[in-house]
């Protein structure tokens, strides 16, 4: 590798002060009286923002590498996650609800109804990643990274929400609120859960290595002699195995779940939406179920909740990550990408509140919580990116 020059080492110098900043905020978070888990929150999201980052841990852009360029190896960071984090799930659910025979659920775990509802929003917000080019948390960790076509579709993220909550309880009346709840523990406990969900993701992984024809190699090779100018330039610069960055995401979400809530990324956005409405008196009066549901659901709030933290974090973090490695530049915004953008923010923001949650909330963490929802949600998020992508309309931004 070429030395490390001047600029590289105040860029990285300039990213450890923000990382510095970041863990100061913190510490005063921790110092206040109300504290409560808002300084958890704000270093996990820092920390999945560093993963997502560095490992270009995002769903559709996986997606896309698989269907597009026959290139899989990115897809196994996805199931890498679902794994590790289903066995974190596992443990903290055997202290919570050692017995899997009763109709109770595990407190907060996103394991949300199934129905023809949730297949649609799941196939909407595949659909809006193709219009928009990412998912939600794609669009914030790309944020951090200068891409400036993420904030006309987070605006339509949030257009998407508030249309949700004006759709939201004709659904819930026909199909939502008599959907079941599916939760494998009840059915094979938790080591049948486990020998289930490890069937499945490897043989979605023997799929996706057999399909993936121009796959890159799951781990590089090492070159060069071993120094900490290198060590610092490969953890900065080339891009994170795929097998490290999900396992690291998987535990995060383990983590997340036990000391705050199951990872997600919309509940603070959805959040601002229904504020906004309760303000201005937009929409029923009564949004039906919802409060009762798991997943990221919003509440109406002028403060900024455990979610805004973490997303606080994510974003910074990415920038630092992708500063420190060269790679932030500002993206240029045209009138065509930037309404391709916000219509398909509104499909995402539809999508997911429908759901419930995003690729993090429903599909990483439902999965990981042996939720069929989650299962659901993989399956037709899946489907339209697929369509998305055959239709070539990531190619429209």
């Amino acid at each position: 590798m070429p030395a490390w020059n001047k600029t590289q080492k105040i860029r990285t110098a300039i990213s450890l002060v923000i990382v510095t900043a970041l863990f100061v905020l913190a510490f005063i978070l921790s110092s206040g009286t109300n504290a409560g888990t808002a300084p958890v929150s704000l270093l996990l999201g820092a920390g999945l923002g560093l993963l997502l980052e560095r490992g270009r841990f995002c769903f559709f852009c996986i997606f896309r590498d698989g269907i597009e360029d026959k290139n899989t190896t990115p897809f196994l960071s996805v199931l890498t996650a679902i794994a590790t984090g289903s066995i974190g799930y596992a443990v903290i659910f055997g202290q919570f609800l050692p017995d899997t025979t009763s109709d109770r659920l595990p407190p907060a775990a996103h394991i949300g109804p199934v129905s023809w509802v949730l297949a649609l929003s799941a196939f909407a917000f595949g659909i809006g990643m193709a219009l928009s080019g990412a998912c939600i948390s794609g669009h914030l960790y790309r944020l951090g990274q200068g891409y400036l076509r993420a904030i006309p579709a987070l605006i339509g993220t949030l257009i998407g929400f508030v249309l949700a909550f004006l759709t939201w309880n004709w659904f819930y009346l026909h199909a939502i609120a008599d959907a079941p709840k599916i939760w494998l523990p009840h059915y094979v406990g938790y080591s049948g859960s486990l020998l289930i969900t490890f069937a499945a993701l490897l043989a979605i992984a023997v799929f996706a290595i057999r399909f993936g024809k121009n796959s890159e190699p799951v781990t590089s090779v090492l070159t060069g002699k071993i120094s900490l100018v290198n060590t610092f330039k490969r953890l900065l610069v080339e891009r994170w195995s795929p097998l490290i960055t999900g396992g690291l995401v998987g535990i995060i979400g383990m983590i997340a779940y036990l000391r705050v809530e199951p990872l997600g990324v919309t509940r603070q956005l959805s959040t601002q939406a229904r504020t906004l409405m309760s303000e201005n008196k937009i929409g029923p009066e009564s949004i039906l179920g919802l409060d009762r549901l798991a997943g990221c659901v919003a509440v109406v709030s002028e403060t900024i909740t455990n979610n805004g933290w973490l997303i606080l974090g994510l974003v910074t973090a990415s920038f630092a990550a992708a500063f420190a490695g060269g790679r932030f530049k500002f993206t240029p915004l045209t009138i065509k990408n930037s309404s391709t953008a916000l219509v398909g923010g509104v499909l995402l923001g539809w999508g997911s509140m429908t759901s419930l949650g995003c690729t993090i909330g429903v599909l990483l963490s439902g999965t990981q919580a042996f939720a069929l929802s989650g299962w659901v949600f993989f399956l037709f998020v899946f489907l339209g990116s697929w369509v998305g992508i055959k239709a070539k309309l990531h190619k429209f931004g």
